[in-house]
Parts: C-alpha cells; sequence; structure tokens
C-alpha cells in the first residue's frame, strides 16, 4: 500500500519490512524522563502552590510540559546536525514528555495538593469547639497520618529543615503508604486504557486532538518551527504576553487586558445575581486549543454554559436558588454527574461487540481479536485491572471502611475517569473538573450519612483528595501516549512501563517537594489550608446526620436523560448543532474561565470552513499552534525566572 494512501486511512506511518516498529522505551529515553519528571514535579508545586503565579495542570494541555518537550526538540535539532546517531527519535521525545505529564499530574492541583492536608490538619486545628479531638482524630489511621505535635507544628510554622531524623521518620512511612496507593491507582488507569486502546483508537478513529501539537513540535525535522504563519501566530500573542508582564513590572506601560469584565458586576440584583461569576477573557492558548476542536462541541460548550447560568438565574426568580449547589435547584452539579455517566455508559454501549471479544480472549476462547501489539497483553491487563481494584478496596478497607463502601468509591471513580478518557481523546476538552460532586457527595446523598458508620464516613473524607475534581486526571494522559507512539513508532509497547515508573518518581519527588517547601517556608504561608473543607463536612456528618436528600437522584436522573436525548437528535440529524458533552462540562468552575475562549473559536473556525474550506482551516491551524506555544512560552520563561530570583511573577490566566 502507498505511504500517502496508508497514513489517510490508518492515521499511521507505512512501516515496511525494514522499518519494523520499535518501541521508544529506550534506556536513555527512560533516563531523561527519570530526570526531568522531579524537576517539573518541583516546579509544577513552586508555581500552583507556593508562589501562586500559575496552573498548569487546571487545564488539559499543561503547559510546563510542552514548554520541556519544546526545549528538548531545539536541543534534538541541535544533535541531528552534530551527530545525527545520538539524536533522540520522535517516539522517544514523545515518551519523555509522557513522563512529564503523568508527574505533574501526580502533583497537580486536583490530586497531591489536596492530599497534603490530609496528613495533619484535624491534628493541627482540633480544639474544644469542634471537638475533632474525640469524634475524629482517633479514627484516624496512625499509618496515613502524622500525628506528632513537634512535627506538625514544623509543617505548618516553617524555617525548620525537614531532614532532621525525628521529622523524616515520622513522614516515611504514611509517604510510602500514600505513594503505594497512587501508584496502583494509576496501575488501574492504564490497565483501562490497554484494555479499550484498540477500540476507541483503531477502530473508531477517535483523533485525540491534544496529541497534535506535541506531535507536530517533536517532528523529525524542523516541521511546525519552520513554518512562517506558526510564527506569525507566535509572534502576535508573544507580544501581548511580553507587553503585559512588563506592564505588571512597570505599570507605566499600558497592559492589553485579557480578561477586561466581569459580567456580574454589571448585571448586578436579583434575581440576575445568581451568575456570581461570569468573566469576559480572551486567553489565546485556549483559543488556539479550541480551533482543534470540533465544531458542534465548541458551539455546545458556551451555549450549555450561558443556559447553566440561565436555569440559576430562573432558579433565583423562583426564591429556590441557594449557595449550595448540592442542596438547592436547579442541583447543576448532580445533573453534570448523570451527563458524565451517560457519557461513559455509552462509550461502553458502542464497544459491546468489542468487549464481548476481548472477554472470548481472555479466557482463551477462539476470537479474531489479537494483543500482540498492544502495550500489554490482555489477559495481563485484566488481571492488573482486578487485582489493582481489588488492592484498592483492601487498603480502604484496612482504613475502616466497609467493602460495600469502598468498592462503589471505586467505581463511581472508574466511570468517572472513563468518561474524562473518552472526552479527551474524541473532542480534546480543555476542562473537565467536575468540582464537589465526587464518589463521597453522591454516596452520602443517596443514602444518607445516618445510614453509614463513623469509619465509612470519615474513610470518604479521607479519600476527598483524589475526588474534589478532575482537572489533572492522569488516565487521559495515558491513552493520548498510546495514540502518540502509535502513529509516530507504530507501536505503543513501552508506554505502560514508562508511566508507571513515571508515576512511582512522580509520587515520591510530590512528596519531597511538599515537605521541602512547608518546612522551609511554612504550609500556613504556602497552600496548608488548602482543600481542607472535607475535615469541616465530615464534622457536620458526625455531629448532625441526616437522611438521603431524595432530590439528587432526580437530578442525576435529569441530567443522564437531557444528555441521552442530545445524544439521540445527534445520532438522527446530521446538523444537530447541541451535543450532550457539552452539557456535561459546561458547568463546572473552570469553564467560567473557558466559554469565551471557546465563543471566539468557534465563531473564527466556523468562518474559515464556510468561506474558506477545509484547505483554508489545514493552512491557517499553524498560526493557533503558534498561540498556544507563545502562550505556554513566556509564562514558563516568567516562571522559571521569578522561582530563580524570587520575584513576583506576572499571571497570565487567572
Amino acid at each position: 500500500m502507498p505511504t500517502a494512501i496508508h497514513r489517510r486511512i490508518t492515521g499511521l506511518p507505512c512501516l515496511g519490512p525494514s522499518a519494523w516498529p520499535r518501541s521508544a522505551f529506550t534506556w536513555r529515553a527512560v533516563l531523561a524522563g527519570l530526570v526531568l519528571v522531579p524537576a517539573n514535579v518541583y516546579w509544577v508545586v513552586q508555581m500552583e502552590r507556593a508562589r501562586l503565579t500559575a496552573w498548569p495542570t487546571a487545564y488539559s494541555l499543561f503547559f510546563n510540559a510542552v514548554f520541556t518537550l519544546l526545549v528538548l526538540q531545539l536541543l534534538n535539532l541541535g544533535l541531528r546536525r552534530l551527530k545525527p546517531s545520538i539524536a533522540f527519535s520522535q517516539g522517544e521525545l514523545l515518551l519523555i514528555y509522557t513522563m512529564v505529564c503523568i508527574g505533574s499530574a501526580i502533583a497537580g492541583i486536583d490530586f497531591v495538593q489536596s492530599l497534603m492536608p490530609i496528613f495533619t490538619y484535624s491534628f493541627r486545628m482540633a480544639s474544644p469547639e469542634n471537638k475533632w479531638d474525640k469524634i475524629l482524630n482517633p479514627y484516624m489511621p496512625k499509618w496515613l497520618t502524622v500525628q506528632d505535635p513537634r512535627v506538625i507544628r514544623g509543617f505548618y510554622e516553617g524555617g525548620v529543615s525537614f531532614y532532621r531524623p525525628y521529622i523524616v521518620a515520622a513522614w516515611l512511612l504514611p509517604v510510602a503508604m500514600w505513594t503505594l496507593f497512587i501508584v496502583v491507582l494509576v496501575l488501574v488507569m492504564v490497565c483501562i486504557n490497554v484494555l479499550i486502546r484498540r477500540r476507541w483508537l483503531d477502530e473508531e478513529h477517535l483523533d485525540c486532538p491534544l496529541t497534535y501539537l506535541p506531535v507536530e513540535l517533536s517532528q523529525p525535522r524542523v516541521g511546525l518551527l519552520g513554518q512562517g504563519l506558526f510564527w506569525l501566530g507566535f509572534a502576535i500573542v508573544a507580544a501581548v504576553e511580553i507587553c503585559n508582564s512588563l506592564s505588571f513590572y512597570y505599570p507605566v506601560i499600558p497592559e492589553i487586558k485579557l480578561t477586561p469584565l466581569n459580567l456580574a458586576e454589571v448585571i448586578q440584583g436579583r434575581p440576575w445575581s445568581a451568575i456570581k461569576w461570569m468573566p469576559l477573557t480572551f486567553y489565546p492558548f485556549l483559543i488556539g486549543i479550541g480551533y482543534l476542536m470540533p465544531t458542534d462541541f465548541l458551539f455546545s460548550c458556551w451555549f450549555f454554559y450561558l443556559l447553566w447560568k440561565g436555569q440559576f438565574v430562573l432558579s433565583e426568580a423562583l426564591g429556590m436558588y441557594g449557595p449550595d449547589q448540592l442542596a438547592h435547584l436547579p442541583y447543576a452539579n448532580f445533573q453534570a454527574v448523570g451527563a458524565y455517566l451517560l457519557f461513559a455508559i455509552y462509550s461502553l454501549w458502542l464497544s459491546r461487540e468489542y468487549v464481548v471479544r476481548l472477554g472470548r480472549l481472555i479466557w482463551g476462547l477462539p476470537t479474531t481479536l489479537r494483543d500482540d501489539r498492544e502495550p500489554l497483553s490482555y489477559r495481563l491487563a485484566a488481571a492488573g485491572l482486578v487485582g489493582g481494584l481489588a488492592a484498592l478496596i483492601w487498603f480502604s478497607m484496612a482504613m475502616g471502611m466497609t467493602f460495600w463502601a469502598s468498592a462503589a468509591v471505586f467505581l463511581i471513580y472508574c466511570m468517572f475517569s472513563l468518561a474524562i478518557t473518552r472526552m479527551r481523546a474524541q473532542f480534546g476538552t480543555p476542562v473537565h473538573d467536575l468540582h464537589h460532586v465526587g464518589p463521597e457527595i453522591l454516596i452520602t446523598s443517596v443514602w444518607g450519612t445516618e445510614s453509614l458508620g463513623r469509619k465509612d464516613l470519615i474513610g470518604l473524607s479521607i479519600l476527598y483528595w483524589f475526588n474534589r475534581a478532575y482537572r489533572s486526571h492522569p488516565m487521559p494522559h495515558q491513552l493520548e501516549a498510546m495514540s502518540m507512539q502509535q502513529r509516530t513508532a507504530g507501536t505503543s509497547k513501552g508506554v505502560v512501563q514508562a508511566v508507571l515508573l513515571a508515576a512511582v518518581v512522580g509520587s515520591v519527588a510530590t512528596f519531597w517537594s511538599f515537605l521541602h517547601i512547608y518546612y522551609d517556608l511554612g504550609a500556613s504561608a504556602k497552600g496548608g489550608r488548602f482543600n481542607v473543607n472535607t475535615f469541616y463536612r465530615v464534622q457536620s456528618w458526625l455531629t448532625a446526620p441526616s437522611g438521603p436528600r431524595w432530590a439528587t437522584l432526580p437530578a442525576v436522573a435529569v441530567g443522564l436523560l437531557i444528555a441521552f436525548g442530545l445524544q439521540t437528535m445527534r445520532m438522527h440529524y446530521v446538523n444537530w448543532p447541541f451535543h450532550p458533552l457539552g452539557y456535561a462540562v459546561s458547568n463546572s468552575y473552570q469553564m467560567n474561565l473557558v466559554w469565551m475562549p471557546l465563543l471566539v473559536a468557534w465563531a473564527l473556525k466556523t468562518t474559515i470552513t464556510r468561506y474558506g474550506g477545509y484547505k483554508v482551516y489545514e493552512k491557517l491551524k499553524p498560526v493557533f499552534l503558534g498561540f498556544i506555544l507563545a502562550d505556554f512560552v513566556v509564562i514558563s520563561i516568567l516562571n522559571i525566572i521569578s522561582i530563580i530570583l524570587h520575584v513576583p511573577c506576572y499571571r497570565f490566566v487567572d
């Protein structure tokens, strides 16, 4: 088959006998990844917690990882000129990029950052008024927390070396246990990805739009960096960001405001005050990411965002709106849960025939399905999935939780993870946070806190850290890594090993980064109180138990039915503009910052494709990739300088 035709049909490189697929999992790529993972983890912790200057893991495309890939590519292009034999291949560069993404996700805003207060906060803040020393702390597992007052004091107040023997000894066991938990959780994710990879990537041909920039950036030749249109887009955005950063340091220089207005401040008075926060933003990197997304999904994101705001206003006008979205109309978070669950269920339903073939292969029955080109054999992946879930449930039961509560937590988590991974692979959505409606909220809302035991409630509050939101979720990066390796190296073998190594090193590096910074500067000053509402929530569960919130199940059902209806209409009408996934992701904190750039991207993409066609759309794509990379490069350099020189840094996104 000619190369051009093969690429058009499969999206994969044409590999002849002399170019048989070779795994990018080489000793030098792994070594480079293991060096760069701790460096990026420390960088992320400095930005997101110590300095509060940028939040790379709040969005699907991590700018620190892209910047790291760019630096590697520039060095690699130099190596190709001087000594081509020692230069990295494209697959090796992308494997390093994947390892950096996994490490950054673990250190990210909705992962270990939310775990750090779990170790100590209830012991630090216990008082006669909250009675935590009686109702909470005696039931906190000693092997997962740090309870020595001397160690806790240094953690919060700083000015103490973390490397004192008694401090290291106090942290060693709980850090080791949580590291083991994280690695097993990542193992479960990667096993699920191995089992679904063939169906989603090879048979359904999901594009993984967020891989487009890394793949183009890592081309063996100059590629994207040699295109004039790319540099045009890069120059425009870089000029704006440099001007704004100079304005930050020298106010006499005028600022080009990318967040000029919050509509909530203009539209005041009831019922319009229910919209709360509705900023107009014009972030170039989000416009660039939006340009790569399908047009109908782009439209649905901003349309349903406005529809959610309309629901808030209507509920306020009817006197049924309140600050707690879990207890008042329109129950937006629970509606979003229903839409997420529908997307996960629908994805499994589409794969039902594949699942049957997969089951036959795992059980050794005759089937046409083969796994010799997969990262792991399907039997080993299935064993890893079952064994990993069993280990996670056992871990939770060792904390004191019952089997059914533990199983429910990880079943719900896997459903959310599947939906998020699918939406990233299919549409490249820039956000998927689903704030404050994880398994602990669903379980206590459906069953009521009075029906759950004390240890179940405390266990749910401890496991809150990886369910607070899902912005820095590791699982989508794994499937995207398999897609990139399949397209560039011809095989995704080695991805599993690289991901697990990055998970181990990333976890250790994350804990070290936090402890090193907090014992030096003090957690009270640098984010030690971050995401501690789980303790106050479990206090209310224990002191004022309540029955089920009967309105939550109908709200979930409504969200599921609306998403099902939108999907049904989409299947029957070719030009149906409303996408159920847009309905699911548009009700979130992060969408407040994203909706306007996506609207701009939709308007630009619609105009370009309508009047210029697909060829013009493809021709202009480098301009928008330049938008993304310019934002990422400028803010990366500014943050590195601010960390080295200990000076404030311009924030390019709120």
